[in-house]
This record gives structure tokens, sequence and C-alpha cells, in this order.
């Protein structure tokens, strides 16, 4: 039986460096039970037993939630990939927001939610 915990979270930014908010997040999640969960980043290196991929485009399943940990600048030459990967939601944690792609987001009807990842969880609102 597939519950809420079993959809897709992916992480854009995780890092293996324990300080940083995409690490803790991930954390989180592992904490909270969400059995799947993928991280992207350039090294590709697996991170708290979540496997990592270098690119999104590497992800062949329907993403549920798309949880950002990158500066929006960053963003620019990810926006048609986001798109085109057509998460439900995207959370764009604080210092991750970027206007155009969440306008853009809403009217492909993707919800987008500006919140930070540690408050939903810990809130039970994620």
């Amino acid at each position: 039986m597939s519950t809420e915990k079993d959809v897709l979270v992916t992480i854009l930014g995780l890092s293996d460096d324990p300080t940083r908010y995409a690490y803790k997040a991930a954390q989180r999640l592992k904490e909270s039970a969400y059995n799947n969960v993928k991280g992207v980043h350039p090294s590709a290196q697996p991170v708290l037993g979540f496997a990592v991929v270098s690119s999104l485009t590497e992800i062949n399943e329907a993403i549920h939630t798309l949880t950002i940990y990158l500066n929006p600048t960053k963003l620019d030459p990810l926006f048609e990939t986001i798109l085109k990967a057509k998460p439900k939601r995207i959370i764009f944690n604080p210092g991750t927001e970027h206007p155009t792609l969440m306008r853009i987001a809403k009217q492909k009807g993707i919800q987008v939610v500006e919140a930070c990842t540690l408050v939903l969880l810990a809130s039970k609102q994620f």
C-alpha cells in the first residue's frame, strides 16, 4: 500500500555537508520516514543513504515535491528542466525564491510554496 511518504521528494542542491540546510532537510525526511528521496548535485554521491543524481533530467519517475536549496541565480539555467520535470509541488526555501519561475510554475498548475522544508516537516505540514 502506497502512502504519502512513498511519493518522490527531490532535493535540488543536496549537500553532503551536515552544516547545510539541504543536508538537514534530507536528515529530517529520513527521520520522518520518507522512503523515496533523491538528491540532485553535480557530485552524484549518495547522502544519508539517499541516491543523488547529477542532473534533474536523470530522474525518470514522477516527482511529487521538488524542494530547492540553490541560489536563484543558479536556477536560471535549470528553469526549463525544472518545468519539464512537472513536479506537483515546488518548495522555495528561504533565499531560493525565483519570481519568474514561481509565476510560470503556478501558471502550469504546479503548487508553489514559499517556506522552509524543515519547518514544514517539524510542524507536520509537509
